[in-house]
C-alpha cells in the first residue's frame, strides 16, 4: 500500500482553523498590512490547534538536520510531510500561504518541543531580548 495514500478524513485541515488569516492574505494584495497582523493571525491559528504558536519554541531545540529538513521544504514534500503527520495544509485556494511555518509546528510537535518547559524558556529568552534592548523598562506579555 501506498504511504501517500491518506484518508482526507483523518486528517486535520489547518485551512479550517486558518480562516481569518487567509483573509488577511487576500486583503494584503489590495491595501497594506502590518505584519504584526498576520504574526497574530497566525499565532492564534497555532494556539487553535496545538496551544502553543512559533514563539513556545526556540530555533535551538531543532537539530541541524531538521533546520535543514525545513530549510529545503517545497510545498509538494511540505503536503506529503504534513499529511503523514496527520496534517492537511490546502485551503480552498490551493496551498495556504503560512504552509511553511506550519510545517515548523507539525515538526515542533514531532519532536516532542512543545512543552510547559520549552515556552517559559522561549518566552524568558524573549522578555531578555526585549530588555536588552535601549530605552526598554519593562515587558508586557499577554497570556
Amino acid at each position: 500500500m501506498s504511504t501517500i495514500a491518506f484518508d482526507q478524513f483523518a486528517l486535520t485541515r489547518i485551512a479550517d482553523f486558518a480562516r481569518s488569516l487567509s483573509r488577511l492574505h487576500q486583503a494584503a494584495r489590495s491595501y497594506a498590512v502590518d505584519d504584526d497582523q498576520f504574526d497574530r493571525e497566525f499565532n492564534a491559528v497555532c494556539q487553535s490547534i496545538w496551544g502553543y504558536t512559533i514563539d513556545d519554541i526556540s530555533d535551538d531545540l531543532f537539530s541541524t538536520e531538521d533546520h535543514l529538513f525545513l530549510d529545503t521544504l517545497d510545498e509538494a514534500h511540505a503536503r506529503i510531510f504534513a499529511a503523514e503527520q496527520g496534517y492537511d495544509l490546502i485551503g480552498e485556494a490551493g496551498m495556504l500561504t503560512d504552509w511553511w511555518g506550519f510545517c515548523w509546528m507539525i515538526l515542533a510537535e514531532k519532536r516532542g518541543l512543545l512543552t510547559p518547559e520549552n515556552r517559559a524558556a522561549a518566552r524568558a529568552a524573549i522578555e531578555e531580548k526585549y530588555l536588552a534592548a535601549p530605552n526598554v523598562i519593562g515587558v508586557i506579555i499577554g497570556r
